[in-house]
């Protein structure tokens, strides 16, 4: 019998588990003896399962941290490292392609050919070139517009498997209390929360394959909820990218968003009026280069304080909580929860002194998060750690700008307002664009 080649999946809990599905699961050239994980605190030490891996793997697959790949491409005799996970500048990535390189393994990244799985029913995608850059408020508005139409749609989140896999192959939310059930993080109820809100459901987990054919059978359009910048995994007939004039030039310098920059059908340019005239010009010179036939949409993110029974006092203390993932390996020092604050007249402490558990750490892997605390909530001692970091702040308010109520995740001393933030149209082309796809997919 022929040697099967040993293999890495480099992963954060996401693509990861996809392309293994997809394109190793089955395949007897190939042996994965291993996923290692980074970007998402503690979610090493797992089992990936023998009912998800398959009936070549009897023992599942082990999952280690991304900081032992050496040694495990040396003690594996491994000769294939798989680049699966989204969000990084070409230096981040080249520099882990050097070091496999120099174990003596070869280096892969999978593409969308070898990967998207083709729909029954057609599939609008919303993606971006950079995690944070306004893709769930759009994905939102596409929802509203959609249900103005009467379309029988669901929408398809990508993973966050940070949990028990078995418990997670294919999850289904339609009222609050399944994120309960299937003991949601932070992070996952960020993105889940405001659709259940909206009264649209949502799937996700970990077998996109089983999850594509259970929408299917139900609904008459998917929509793709993209993460992070990472291509979808269902092939889209039409592809929406979000593209960030505050982060101008990472359009096409982080992998993979400038290759979804190319392939997009629509590109839209959030927060439009909080970016300075040299970002746009920088972002249209870019699209005028790499993707001219793209239509182009104008927009804002539209802040909005939630807790309006709450008489908010200039020139009192607060701390800023933001979403996690944007302004951690998202590279931004704050968001829409620091702008409103400010505007709100109120004086942002520094919460790195008040740092509890994982968040002391975060801080360290972190420098640039000096006015926010990233909303991390992957496991029960994360949510807890944020909970006494809240609390040991010697500030009046809590400021949240979290698409989540996070009254519903933790109890404390102080009050949290919330802000909610909306996608606010410049150009008027959106539905005319989403009318136009709905005809010619005989949905309208």
């Amino acid at each position: 019998m022929k040697e099967r080649k040993k293999v890495i999946i480099m992963g954060a809990g996401g693509r990861d588990f996809h392309n293994f599905n997809i394109y190793f699961k089955n395949n007897p050239d190939y042996e994965v003896v291993a996923f290692t994980q980074t970007q998402i605190p503690e979610i090493e030490g797992r089992i990936y399962p023998k009912e998800l891996a398959g009936d070549l793997y009897p023992n599942g697959i082990p999952l280690y941290s991304e900081k032992e790949l050496i040694r495990l491409i040396k003690e594996k005799n491994v000769s294939l490292v798989v680049f699966s996970y989204s969000d990084v500048s070409y230096e981040y990535i080249m520099k882990r392609a050097e070091a496999v390189i120099s174990a003596g393994a070869s280096f892969m990244l999978l593409g969308p050919k070898d990967t998207m799985l083709e729909s029954k029913k057609p599939v609008i995608a919303v993606c971006a070139v950079r995690t944070g850059a306004g893709k769930s408020p759009l994905t939102r508005k596409i929802c509203e517009i959609l249900k103005k139409r009467n379309i029988n749609f669901c929408v398809v989140r990508h993973p966050m498997a940070y949990g028990d896999f078995n418990r997670q192959v294919v999850q289904r939310f339609q009222k609050m209390e399944d994120l309960d059930f299937y003991k949601a993080t932070i992070e996952e109820r960020e993105e889940y929360e405001p659709h259940i809100k909206m009264g649209n459901t949502v799937f996700a987990g970990v077998d996109y394959e089983r999850i594509l054919r259970k929408a299917e059978e139900e609904f008459s359009l998917i929509i793709w909820d993209g993460g992070n910048n990472d291509f979808p995994f269902y092939k889209p007939n039409l592809l929406f990218v979000v593209c960030d004039p505050l982060r101008a030039g990472d359009e096409v310098n982080y992998h993979p968003g400038f290759a979804l920059f190319q392939m997009a059908d629509v590109l839209c340019i959030s927060k439009v009026s909080t970016a300075k005239k040299e970002q746009l010009k920088m972002l249209k010179d870019n699209i005028k280069e790499y993707n001219k036939n793209a239509e182009v949409i104008l927009a804002d993110l539209i802040p909005k304080l939630k807790d309006i029974e709450i008489k908010i006092k200039k020139g009192k203390k607060a701390v800023v909580v933001e979403d996690g993932p944007t302004t951690t390996h998202g590279g931004m020092a704050y968001g829409i929860g620091y702008l409103y604050a400010k505007k709100l007249g109120l004086k942002i402490v520094e919460p790195k002194r008040y740092a509890y558990g994982i968040y002391k750490k975060i801080y360290e892997e972190y420098p640039h998060l000096k006015y926010v605390i990233p909303a991390v909530g992957y496991r029960e001692n994360q949510i807890f750690d944020l909970k006494r970091t809240l609390e040991r702040a010697e500030v009046d308010y809590i400021i949240s700008a979290t698409p989540i109520d996070l009254n519903r995740v933790i109890k404390i001393n102080k009050p949290i307002i919330h802000i909610e933030y909306f996608f606010k149209e410049k150009t008027k082309k959106l539905e005319r664009i989403l009318d136009s796809f709905l005809k010619s997919c005989n949905l309208s």
